[in-house]
């Protein structure tokens, strides 16, 4: 029952069908009390209209008497006889209907003569009327079943062309993993279904993304982990090859222990990955960006001139209050300083910006002094690095994972200013990508 209940097609066929047949009996109850009603005010009219006729004609007629048709023009088959005025009678006019023999009949009781308080009493037959009412009203409910038959198979046709669109997509979906990823095609989609599909294709994207980022970070950490330890291991057979002096095995351990030491940090480095993953999912809170960005900011401006180098702060606005995932917004700024720090020679200078970018988005900027890059490479590939220098060439790669996860653009580029540099950019929302929780 909870299924069905949870059925957008049962839940629109019940609703629709429902629907239809209350508006269905409404309108049949209001068509056949239209129909009656004019038919009986058709009768009324043709009775009103004889009893004038016959006031005006004959006036003369005693208490009891009846008149005889034959005299009557237009009769339409009536029966007319003068009666005395009845006990509960009130108005000028009254209307009555009565069955009599298995026959039925419609009175009209019209003011005949005032003096002697008598008055016209008018019959018609009705039950040819009454018959075909009874026909007009079974037809009525024969139609309204054949409509009702109808829009059920109209409803039935219309959820399933209706649902078709988000079918397809279950079935586009239901086919798809890790190593068979493909977008949709939002051209053959219903226009109400596009933002659904774009959206789909976002996620299928960042998923590509993400299998091609791991699957290099799975190479890449086995191939850096394998070099030094056969180099290691090179190196102590050679050494062990001989007797040598107690010097070059303590020269050999401490090549080993800096080869572990190196090692140590590149998994090191892996570890903070997976820590990483975590963060994706910590729920965004509600601080000032500006000041948040500040206070990061000034920490490393103390590192900078510890270095013989100037950081410098221009951020705009002054305060800026929005939602966001504070942890992986810190792993992302943390990494464009400190790649800015260790590429920018002593005596340059470096900026940290921001500005607003449309009405809820700001784009930040970390503008350098250094040798620039080449752009030609995937530096956000696991285990790249720029030059010779230290590092496990992890940093960039969990930025951009950092990025993906907030819904946000990061690029890195060469200054474009006359000076050489890099300038690394995120461009961000005001307000997370994910739903927050309710209350």
């Amino acid at each position: 029952m909870m299924a069905r209940n949870r059925s957008i097609r049962n839940q629109f066929l019940t609703q629709l069908i429902i629907a239809s047949s209350i508006l269905l009996i409404i309108f049949s109850t209001m068509l056949y009390a239209y129909i009656k009603q004019s038919i009986y005010d058709e009768l009324s009219q043709q009775l009103v209209k004889q009893a004038r006729y016959i006031v005006q004609t004959f006036p003369d007629y005693a208490e009891g008497e009846k008149i005889d048709a034959k005299n009557l023009k237009n009769a339409l088959q009536i029966t007319a006889k003068v009666i005395p005025a009845p006990h509960h009678f009130y108005s000028s006019l009254e209307w009555r209907e009565r069955k009599e023999h298995g026959k039925y009949y419609i009175d009209l009781i019209y003011p005949y003569n005032f003096k002697a308080q008598t008055y016209l009493l008018v019959s018609k037959e009705i039950t040819n009327v009454r018959s075909m009412l009874k026909k007009i009203l079974r037809s009525i409910v024969i139609i309204n079943l054949i409509s009702l038959i109808l829009i059920v198979l109209y409803a039935f046709g219309l959820s399933a062309m209706l649902l078709m669109p988000i079918t397809r997509l279950t079935r586009k979906l239901s086919t798809l993993n890790e190593n068979f990823l493909t977008t949709i095609d939002t051209k053959v989609l219903p226009e109400e279904f596009v933002p659904l599909g774009e959206s789909i294709n976002r996620l299928i994207n960042r998923i590509q993304t993400f299998v091609k980022y791991q699957k290099e970070l799975f190479i890449g950490a086995a191939h850096e982990l394998k070099t030094p330890l056969n180099v290691m291991k090179l190196k102590n057979d050679v050494t062990l090859i001989k007797k040598r002096e107690p010097e070059k095995y303590i020269e050999a351990l401490q090549l080993a222990n800096k080869t572990i030491q190196e090692m140590n940090q590149m998994i090191t480095s892996i570890l903070e990955i997976g820590r990483q993953e975590g963060a994706h999912f910590e729920l965004p809170q509600t601080v000032d960006m500006i000041d948040f960005i500040r206070r990061k900011g000034e920490d490393f401006v103390l590192l900078a001139n510890a270095e013989d180098k100037k950081l410098k702060l221009d951020l705009q606005p002054e305060r800026l209050v929005g939602c966001i995932q504070t942890t992986l917004l810190n792993q992302i700024l943390q990494n464009f300083l400190q790649n800015a720090l260790k590429f920018t020679p002593k005596g340059k200078s470096i900026l940290l910006r921001t500005r607003m970018e449309g009405e809820n988005k700001i784009r930040l900027e970390v503008i350098d002094e250094g040798p620039g890059i080449d752009e030609s490479v995937d530096l956000f590939a696991p285990f790249k690095r720029v030059g010779n220098a230290p590092g496990a060439g992890l940093g960039l790669f969990l930025a951009k994972s950092a990025a993906d996860a907030m819904g946000a653009k990061i690029s890195l580029k060469n200054r474009t200013d006359g000076k050489t540099g890099t300038v690394a950019t995120l461009v961000f929302s005001t307000t997370p990508q994910c739903e927050l929780p309710a209350g």
